[in-house]
């Protein structure tokens, strides 16, 4: 079909491309009619059953490993087999396992080192479809279709489980690359994600009370689908990308590509000619350009940070190096976030505390983060984030066991422990951190990335204030404050008359956690299945009393003994396990 690069001997001709559309849309329409939710239930469960996961819904000993934060070698083995499973049968699950399985990289608070390093294998590049199929979403996304292209190459420079990316050539000689989604991708996200919420349900059942207080998978995983669809959009992407054009004035030495047009399916953006980072030869640069580029690395995404923003990819498959301009352009902004001022000051503060050694205060900044339960021991929790936070000062930042994305994931780590609420963005986040400190210390490993983010801390302090200080924020506290002033003596006088009155009342509803209303609901389902087995017992032995010698509703005296004695049995048997059941969930951590 179409068009190929300069080397093509014709194009075909209108009559020939739209019977080659009309065909490939059947196929298209085809496959989306093949993806239903039935199919890809029967297709997850049968995937997970083969590889031998549906343990996961009933199996207490790998419930018990997840909770533990000491395992034994041979514990570790076992999940680092698990691990492995899980990652093969979400590479052949398809597009929404594998990103379910890059957010879950991301969440070593949750899942074990073990399983989360299996997880790091996943295989996001996959064999590319027919340039047909692809072509036939240009033709049915832009007016002009191919046309509006001189030549499209056919082979794609990348092929992940999303999107293709091709070069191509603009009618005015324009070099540009080509993002196209994938054309079923979007439906099977949807059908999966439906299995998927269903599944969560059956997985948080097998949390503990404690843990389950501070957990919420099906948040965690409307949170991941709400991204996945954002990755999907590349109208989300391109205003991503155009946003980020506002930091090029500081940031010399970094950029992103230019976008010169996206649907919703196909993202048209600069073709850059280059290397990816791992890939550059280092003699290409000078010291000093690859220390210019690092730093302006880190000082833009802490920037984007202080705004709000964050990018949890930037790693070095997502960077490329620019022959032509010498510069470092971050290429794909797909999986991208937003975070609230307030967190995103906290961790700076973090920072700076850090470089004072003032652990106390750290413990005390990272609370405000985390949401305590009422299985919370603050006292203990305080203590073991101080204590972390001592490794910390004074450490070589940038390395890998040092470095602030590494603390903030410990932190909510021992937050989590700790049955403590902790927003899911944290560790998205620390990902982010972590993956721009790796590629600036693949840049330039003779500078310290963590004295680079120790250098931006003027910018830092002066956005805290301009933030603090900034009139849109303080409306609220001066309209607030405005109508205490003026109401005081009204209701100061009220107050005073109903007191000479007697009048005064206080009305106090408690209103119980939603932990503690579900456990006094099992306490009384206890007592109630206690008093009907005793209230049994009792009115078998009057039966009997009452009718020592003859029949009751037709049945003797020892038959009704012996119904009355069994059901007994029951009820004390059932309510035994349901101890016995509580116990053990509450000794997985």
């Amino acid at each position: 079909m179409g068009i190929v690069k300069e080397q093509a001997p014709e194009k075909e001709s209108q009559e020939e491309r739209e019977a080659t559309v009309k065909a490939v849309r059947q196929d298209i329409e085809k496959e989306k009619a093949k993806i239903t939710k039935g199919k890809r239930r029967r297709k997850i469960v049968s995937v997970f059953a083969k590889h031998g996961l549906t343990f996961l819904l009933k199996d207490t000993l790998f419930w018990k490993l997840m909770g533990k934060q000491k395992r034994s070698q041979k514990e570790d083995e076992h999940l680092r087999q698990i691990g492995a499973r899980i990652r093969i049968a979400f590479e052949e699950l398809g597009p929404t396992f594998i990103k379910l399985g890059q957010v879950l990289v991301t969440r070593q608070d949750l899942l074990p080192d073990p399983i989360t390093q299996e997880l790091e294998k996943l295989l996001d590049q996959v064999p590319p479809i027919g340039y047909d199929y692809m072509a036939c979403i240009i033709e049915e996304e832009f007016p002009e279709g191919v046309d509006l292209f001189e030549w499209i190459d056919e082979v794609p420079l990348g092929s992940a489980s999303l999107a293709q990316v091709y070069k191509a050539e603009m009618k005015d000689g324009t070099t540009v690359a080509l993002k196209i989604v994938r054309p079923t991708v979007e439906k099977l996200f949807q059908t999966d994600i439906t299995v998927i919420k269903k599944m969560s349900g059956l997985l948080q059942n097998r949390l503990s009370p404690e843990l389950s207080a501070a957990i919420d998978i099906g948040s965690l995983i409307q949170d991941y689908y709400s991204s996945a669809m954002d990755e999907l959009d590349m109208i989300e992407e391109a205003g991503k990308m155009r946003e980020m054009t506002k930091y090029r004035k500081s940031t010399s030495y970094v950029d992103v590509p230019a976008v010169y047009e996206a649907t919703k399916n196909v993202l048209i953006m600069e073709h850059i000619d280059g290397w990816m980072l791992k890939d550059f030869p280092v003699d290409f640069l000078t010291f000093e350009e690859r220390t210019k580029i690092m730093i302006d690395l880190v000082h833009l995404y802490v920037q984007q940070l202080m705004d709000g923003h964050y990018h949890a990819d930037a790693h070095g498959s997502n960077i490329m190096i620019d022959k032509h301009r010498k510069k470092a352009i971050v290429i794909d902004w797909g999986m991208t976030g937003r975070m609230d001022s307030v967190s995103a000051f906290v961790l700076m503060r973090v920072i700076m505390l850090i470089q004072s050694n003032q652990a106390e205060d750290v413990a005390e900044v990272f609370m405000e983060l985390m949401n305590p339960t009422i299985y919370t021991d603050p006292v203990k929790l305080k203590d073991e984030i101080q204590s972390l936070a001592l490794h910390y000062v004074n450490s070589a930042q940038g390395s890998d066991r040092y470095n602030y994305g590494q603390l903030v994931m410990q932190s909510t780590a021992i937050g989590i422990s700790n049955y403590c609420k902790v927003p899911n963005s944290l560790a998205l986040w620390a990902k982010g951190f972590s993956a721009t400190e790796g590629a600036a210390r693949w840049i330039a490993p003779e500078i310290s990335y963590g004295r680079v983010v120790e250098a931006y801390e003027i910018p830092i302090l002066k956005n805290i204030l301009r933030s603090r200080f900034n009139y849109r924020s303080n409306a609220s506290l001066v309209a607030e404050s405005s109508k205490m002033v003026a109401t005081f003596p009204r209701r100061a006088t009220k107050v005073m008359e109903n007191l000479a009155e007697n009048k005064f009342r206080m009305n106090m509803q408690l209103q119980p956690d939603t932990v503690m209303r579900n456990t006094l609901n099992q306490i009384v389902n206890r007592l109630s299945l206690a008093l009907i087995t005793f209230a049994i017992i009792v009115a078998s032995g009057f039966i009997i009393a009452s009718v020592p010698g003859g029949t009751f509703l037709g049945m003797s005296a020892v038959t009704v003994a012996n119904i009355g004695l069994v059901t007994s049995l029951v009820f004390v048997l059932f309510i035994l396990w349901r101890f016995i059941r509580t116990r053990k969930h509450r000794s997985l951590l």
